[in-house]
């Protein structure tokens, strides 16, 4: 089992102004530069904690079905599965009838369970399930603290640029960024 971002989100939850306002730039010699740092600070934070901030479509790719047909979708939150696509050998795709499955998107994992099932006769990828996750569409949308975490690591990584090369970065995260992202993280029980 995979998943992949199939199309990104289409802003991100942090304006270049808010942006440029925290770190009190008046200048637009660097845009590229924080632009680039706010991309880099959305994907750093939706890796840290399972999330896709913003709405954005993704696929996920099996084999076959779980035993129990259920499958766990990430990241979180999903907002809509699009459909349900099994291969046969030759490659042709058969959409699958939503009423075969039940999707639960409030849990976490979101989950898709198949009321029967499946059987692609493609050996490997057999079946897609193409679904859209993310807060919203409007930046608005994003969490508040996720929000905040960006904008404190656009601001520690502008701050710290020059001190080691692009390829080494991100070398550390500022202090208090762990803190905003925790309540965000997806906790197991031990």
């Amino acid at each position: 089992m995979t998943a992949f971002r199939t199309t990104g989100p289409e802003g991100e939850p942090v304006t270049l102004a808010e942006a440029k306002a925290h770190l009190r730039l008046q200048h637009d010699s660097e845009d590229e530069l924080v632009t680039g740092l706010i991309r880099a600070a959305r994907e750093e934070v939706e890796a840290a904690t399972g999330l896709a901030l913003m709405a954005q479509t993704w696929r996920k790719v099996l084999d076959a079905l779980p035993r129990d047909r259920t499958v766990r979708l990430t990241p979180h939150p999903v907002r809509e599965v699009l459909s349900v696509t099994v291969f046969g050998e030759d490659g042709e795709g058969s959409v699958v009838n939503p009423a075969g499955y039940a999707v639960d998107a409030v849990s976490r994992p979101a989950r898709v369970h198949f009321k029967t099932p499946l059987v692609p006769t493609a050996s490997l990828n057999g079946i897609e399930i193409d679904f859209v996750a993310g807060h919203g569409e409007a930046a608005t949308d994003v969490p508040d603290l996720l929000k905040r975490a960006m904008l404190v690591l656009v601001a520690h990584w502008y701050e710290f640029r020059g001190v080691h090369g692009a390829s080494d970065q991100p070398v550390s995260y500022p202090a208090g960024y762990e803190r905003l992202i925790a309540p965000f993280r997806r906790r197991r029980i031990a």
